[in-house]
């Protein structure tokens, strides 16, 4: 608003004076990653939710070993492993309700598999076949992506058309550290804590953006802070400590349930392997740098809680590492079976209804096989 003076300049008139709306105090993430395994309040935990965490850490950790290797035998075009990352994955596929919505990023292939995903429909799109390989709806698990950050305005938008409905739904997006400097992440954060849309963004700072350090990428405290700019609350938790993972998640996602709003949580944990098969990581990192992390494997934190708490002993973890080596086994198995390919599905699924031009592709593409079939039933009869 200006007033206009008599010479025909003008100034601004002083606006009211300005407040924040709300404290940013609440908002703020812990000075350190938030812990439970190896405190005293791991005591209380309840012995199943342990079991159940540190089974599925130990299938996980397998999976990816399987997984990795099937790539080294040009079963699958690329695998970015999760491994040293299990417990991320593995809270994340645990702690939602069945009706809640995963939205995972390319390297959450096993947070989709605890969902309830099957292993080989989870590894479809990184075989190279042309879709995700899965029923979305089936689990709710959006399609695996790879492309940064793209599924964090989907769960937004899912989230809160949910609200507007009146349907008890929580959105989870998972992202990476670097996919934080992306545009897609701000304008989900932004939007969804306008709208008090109940969706928790979970990041996994693993330490590299394929082979740009943190330090590169912000100069934010943590990525947790970034909260604080949109109005939600930021946690910052040990990605390596499965408990105190599901337990961050499960706060956040009980306040999303409950009208709270949206929650940033940053996990701090470690890519042990490769970006993919594809990268060379010793180019950027040491191997002194890994060992480091390596002592500090998610694994080996719960089994030492476990031990502590006479949750396990040698039988009870050799019974899992059997488990794990039956599903490995299953999924190699499958993998090496070669799929059955209709090269007209390609046109499927792009519309409900076939533009001109798809159709028209579709016939083209029908005789040219067609064509190619006669060839080769002539060829035989000679």
């Amino acid at each position: 608003m200006t007033v206009l003076q008599q010479s025909g300049s003008y100034r601004p008139t002083p606006p009211p004076a300005w407040r924040p709306r709300t404290d940013a105090a609440p908002l703020l993430p812990e000075p350190e990653p938030y812990r439970l395994l190896g405190t005293p309040a791991a005591d209380d935990l309840p012995p199943e939710l342990l079991t159940r965490l540190h089974r599925e850490l130990v299938h996980g950790r397998r999976y990816n070993a399987q997984a990795t290797a099937l790539t080294r035998q040009g079963r699958l075009a690329v695998y970015p492993s999760s491994t040293g990352q299990e417990a991320c994955q593995v809270a994340a596929g645990l702690v939602l309700e069945e009706r809640d919505w995963l939205f995972p990023s390319y390297r959450d292939t096993l947070a989709a598999v605890v969902r309830g995903i099957d292993p080989v429909q989870a590894l479809t799109l990184l075989r190279g076949d042309w879709h995700s390989g899965y029923d979305p709806r089936e689990r709710r698990v959006a399609p695996l992506s790879t492309p940064l950050a793209t599924q964090l305005p989907h769960a937004v938008g899912l989230a809160h058309a949910a609200h507007l409905k009146g349907d008890d739904v929580v959105a989870l997006a998972l992202v990476g550290d670097g996919g934080t400097s992306e545009g897609d992440f701000h304008e989900a954060l932004n939007f969804a804590a306008v709208w008090q849309a109940p969706v928790v963004f979970l990041v996994q700072n693993n330490g590299f953006a394929i082979s740009v350090p943190l330090a590169k990428q912000t100069a934010a405290p943590s990525l947790a802070h970034k909260a604080v700019g949109y109005g939600m609350p930021g946690r910052l938790v040990d990605g390596n400590d499965a408990a105190a993972v599901h337990q961050v998640l499960g706060e956040a996602v009980r306040r999303a349930r409950g009208g709270g709003g949206p929650t940033l949580v940053e996990a701090v944990t470690y890519r042990v392997d490769a970006h993919t098969n594809a990268d060379d990581a010793t180019r950027y990192r040491s191997d002194a740098e890994v060992e480091m992390w390596r002592r500090h494997d998610p694994i080996g934190l719960l089994e030492a809680t476990l031990r502590d708490r006479g949750l396990l002993d040698d039988d009870g973890l050799q019974a899992v590492r059997d488990s794990a080596e039956g599903l490995a086994a299953d999924l190699r198995a499958r993998m090496h079976q070669d799929p059955v390919l209709d090269p007209l599905e390609l046109f499927e699924h792009v519309y409900a209804d076939k533009t001109s031009q798809l159709r028209e592709q579709a016939a083209q593409l029908r005789a040219e096989l067609d064509a190619e079939a006669d060839s080769g039933q002539a060829e035989g009869d000679r």
